[in-house]
């Protein structure tokens, strides 16, 4: 029984010991304890997060005490009438504890671009000291060149409200589908949560989601993680 006992063990042990390890890095990776681009972002100080309803309260205060972060993106509307309830609250948090912060729009493809434009600009004031309104883009339409139209209306019905043009948040898909050779000097925002931005092919990116599982003081729960690709002055450039 003791060389069976040792056999087994030689065996069995080592296999134990990486099912052991893979899970352990599963659970860090899930919880968002470690996370794969964390690598990749150190040449990025300026950084930021984004919110939405998703995060209820946040204590705004907390976050600009952590001295961590530049920025704060706020999900402010989606299609042609939904208003996320948590936007006012965090468009007057950040502003009260000098966050520079923009308004994200969630589009949908069986919305009209004007419809969904207005739905934004029911909601979001135009102020100095704000970022330029983010078309978030993560839909295709059944029709592309129908959706390509609807948005550019929705783009420019922005851009002629706001005076500056939109920032476009996207993932890899949907910059293939739409905006490559569509939207040429417009700031896009990548998310790539997985990979590091630079093996991609999206190279005139200015922000990059790259975590969103982060941990910030203030938040509860899970919370979206960017940098700017660019000096701070760079960012401050963009105000309106």
């Amino acid at each position: 029984m003791g060389k069976r006992r040792k056999a087994w063990v030689r065996v069995f042990l080592p296999m134990a010991l990486v099912v052991l390890g893979l899970s352990t890095l599963a659970t860090l990776l899930y919880t968002g304890t470690i996370w794969p681009n964390a690598w990749f972002v150190a040449d990025y100080p300026v950084r930021g997060i984004d919110v939405s309803s998703y995060q209820e309260h946040v204590d705004w205060r907390s976050v600009a005490q952590s001295g961590q972060f530049s920025f704060a993106f706020i999900k402010a509307t989606e299609g042609k009438n939904y208003k996320d309830a948590y936007f006012q609250e965090n468009w007057r948090g950040t502003k009260e504890q000098n966050i520079l912060r923009g308004a994200y729009h969630f589009y949908s493809d069986y919305r009209t671009g004007i419809e969904q434009a207005n739905n934004y600009i029911s909601v979001v004031p135009k102020e100095a000291g704000m970022l330029p309104p983010v078309l978030d883009l993560e839909v295709s339409g059944n029709d592309h060149s129908m959706m390509l139209r609807e948005l550019n209306r929705f783009i420019n019905r922005l851009q002629q409200h706001y005076g500056v043009k939109p920032i476009i948040y996207t993932d890899h898909d949907r910059y293939t589908e739409y905006i490559q050779g569509n939207f040429a000097n417009y700031t896009i925002w990548i998310r790539d949560v997985y990979t590091p931005v630079q093996w991609n092919k999206v190279q005139n990116w200015s922000f990059w989601q790259y975590n969103n599982r982060g941990h910030v003081p203030g938040v509860s729960g899970y919370v979206d993680m960017n940098v700017f690709s660019r000096p701070q002055k760079e960012l401050a450039a963009l105000v309106l």
